[in-house]
């Protein structure tokens, strides 16, 4: 990775909620609250019946609409949006070209009987985390550093010098930037540290938000050792882990 001519992030916005927790939800208030509508099921697990060729563009326009309504909820990144689009515009096109060419045709089944290679593309272009690296803020020196990789810790501290030194930063932010050709660094900034990840492929904003949460956690759990100074990783606890080091 080249470090970045201009090592401000794309954007540094303070969450609506920064102390919620992603895995400590409230306690519903009522028993009826606790029972939450089912999440639309991804649009390439979706089952599949046409009987004719309309119902199997119906059945793909459906599928396009989904992806669009997972880009615009923060699920996906543009990237997955991108292939998995292009995948089903290019089934539909075919299957209306075959229609022109013979509306008796079958051949439209074929076109749509491949399983699986939207599923492909949606896992081949989502973001995976390299690494992370937390800070006490205005400190260079790492409390943790974690991940699949050795991070490059020249090109993240040369933009958290500069984030640290803005002076309207608000006290908890999130900001994300491109980093050489297929990167992404997302920073979390709380009162007392900073949460550095890096990213292969742009995260989807499900996935900056999911830093935010964990450096929320972070920075409540270790409370006293932050405001503090008293900083002992063995006694401190990284809700960051979680991103890169899995339990199963």
């Amino acid at each position: 990775m080249n470090e970045p001519k201009n090592p401000l992030p794309q954007d540094i916005e303070p969450p609506s909620d920064v102390r919620r927790s992603p895995v400590r939800p409230s306690q519903p208030e009522t028993p009826e609250a606790a029972v939450a509508p089912r999440p639309a099921p991804p649009s390439d697990l979706l089952p599949e019946s046409p009987i004719n060729p309309n119902g199997a563009m119906n059945s793909l326009r459906r599928k396009m609409e989904l992806i669009s309504d997972e880009f615009a909820q923060g699920k996906i990144n543009r990237a997955q949006f991108n292939a998995m689009y292009k995948r089903y515009s290019e089934q539909r096109t075919i299957i209306e070209r075959l229609i022109e060419r013979n509306p008796d045709s079958e051949a439209w089944r074929q076109v749509i009987s491949v399983k699986g290679q939207t599923g492909f593309l949606r896992h081949h272009f989502a973001a995976q985390p390299l690494y992370y690296i937390a800070y006490r803020n205005n400190e260079l020196q790492p409390i943790m550093v974690g991940g699949k990789q050795k991070p490059n810790e020249a090109v993240v501290q040369s933009i958290i010098k500069v984030v640290w030194a803005m002076p309207n930063r608000p006290k908890n932010g999130l900001g994300r930037k491109p980093i050489g050709d297929n990167d992404w660094l997302i920073l979390a900034i709380g009162e007392h540290a900073t949460t550095a990840v890096m990213f292969a492929n742009e995260p989807s904003i499900a996935q900056a938000r999911l830093v935010r949460d964990l450096h929320a956690d972070f920075e409540r759990a270790n409370q006293a050792a932050l405001s503090r100074g008293w900083l002992v990783p063995d006694r401190m606890v990284f809700p960051q882990r979680s991103l890169v080091e899995s339990t199963l």
